[in-house]
């Protein structure tokens, strides 16, 4: 049976086999990191969903979730720089490993504000994980300690990653055709 979205992709750039795959590297080593350890994963909502919900399945270590909406202001797919809480974590942070969890890191921006803010709650500390990760596009240099993808700078879908607030419910990672966005 043919998934709706796969009329609109280009290409698959990741398929649901190399995700689950290295998702599953990915929560083997957190779990050996954080071993012993107070953790704390905070989703960044939504587009993290289905990738925090796979990879906390894969950590072994006792840990606490939590999830936050950010959001960055400015006009179109453009980052205006301030990051802005939308959603606010219920847990206390304090003296806690603090693990933020995102679907794909472009700009850095928003990510590297909403770190400066976190560490204002004094966490033990705050490191990054993300999906999928755009280098080519990066303005800021944000530290991401665990990353499943390197990616090339081309407008990707599914694995809860939208256009529009469709395609997070594919379960690959495909290319968007320029004729759907633009």
């Amino acid at each position: 049976m043919q998934h709706y979205v796969e009329k609109d992709i280009e290409k698959i750039l990741l398929s649901k086999e190399q995700i689950e795959k290295r998702v599953a590297e990915m929560g083997e080593q957190i779990s050996k990191d954080y071993e012993g350890k107070d953790l704390i994963a905070v989703a960044i909502l939504r587009g993290s969903v289905i990738f925090f919900s796979d990879l906390m399945r894969h950590i072994s270590i006792p840990m606490a979730i939590d999830f936050m909406a950010v959001s960055s202001y400015g006009s179109g797919s453009e980052t205006s720089g301030s990051a802005h809480i939308k959603f606010d974590m219920q847990e206390d942070i304090s003296g806690k490993h603090l693990l933020i969890v995102e679907d794909i890191i472009d700009s850095g921006v928003t990510l590297s504000n909403l770190k400066e803010m976190l560490k204002g709650r004094t966490p033990e500390s705050i490191e990054m994980c993300c999906l999928l990760n755009k280098p080519d596009r990066r303005k800021v240099e944000v530290p991401v300690k665990y990353i499943g993808f390197d990616i090339p700078d081309e407008f990707v879908v599914g694995y809860g990653l939208d256009y529009a607030s469709k395609y997070r419910n594919y379960d690959c990672v495909g290319v968007l055709k320029r004729e759907i966005y633009e």
